[in-house]
């Protein structure tokens, strides 16, 4: 009798997995902070990647003493992002075919980003695979702990009706890849924004989906 797969679902992260918009967000970021009369540089952005924008762009104001409202500073920098990403945004290579390639499947997708829902809205709209593409999308604003907690992961689980050992995360940052391991999930990294060395507690790494074999989706 054949053993029925464990895999029931996919949980996307999204920036440096479906795409990469970071550059554009540490522009907006600098550009905010800019207009505060503050100078900041992309490097001072590396630490808090992953981690939701509160951190990204709170974390830089900590290390620097800028005085930083978060809400007011936040909205912001999302009226600049929008308006500097416009037309601007692609999907990685092998994304779209990969989703379908799940889908054929029968396995369950999510997204699972600690971004606020102006960014990831923007970015799935940009790229052509909106929202309604998931059975799920899952944001900063969904959970109290954010990466490297697998809140996000347990959460996005929990509303696809499957335990997070049944899922599939993929990653491309060391605090999603920790989040997703918490998790109990198996993980596949992407090394677009990380090494491979940085991202070995994964399960699996690779460059970008076309890279991926079919071990990462047959279990």
């Amino acid at each position: 009798m054949k053993k029925e797969k464990q895999l029931k679902a996919i949980l996307f992260d999204m920036d440096g997995v479906l795409l990469d918009s970071e550059e554009y967000i540490c522009r907006a970021g600098i550009m905010m902070f800019k207009e505060k009369g503050y100078e900041v540089s992309p490097d001072d952005f590396l630490e808090f990647t992953g981690m939701g924008e509160n951190r990204y762009l709170g974390g830089v104001a900590e290390k620097h003493g800028i005085p930083f409202e978060l809400v007011k500073d936040k909205a912001r920098t999302y009226e600049i992002y929008e308006e500097i990403v416009a037309g601007q945004l692609i999907p990685f290579d092998g994304v779209v075919d990969f989703i379908e390639l799940c889908r054929s499947r029968g396995l369950k997708l999510a997204v699972a980003s600690s971004a606020d829902p102006p960014k990831v809205e923007t970015n799935l709209e940009e790229i052509g695979i909106p929202a309604s593409t998931f059975g799920t999308v899952v944001t900063g604003l969904d959970i109290e702990h954010k990466k490297p907690s697998p809140d996000i992961f347990l959460k996005a689980a929990e509303n696809l009706g499957v335990d997070a050992s049944e899922c599939l995360v993929i990653e491309d940052a060391i605090s999603g890849v920790a989040a997703g391991k918490a998790a109990g999930a198996k993980v596949l990294a992407l090394t677009t924004s990380f090494s491979a060395e940085e991202l070995s507690g994964a399960d699996w790494v690779a460059g970008l989906l076309t890279d991926v074999g079919d071990e990462v989706l047959d279990w």
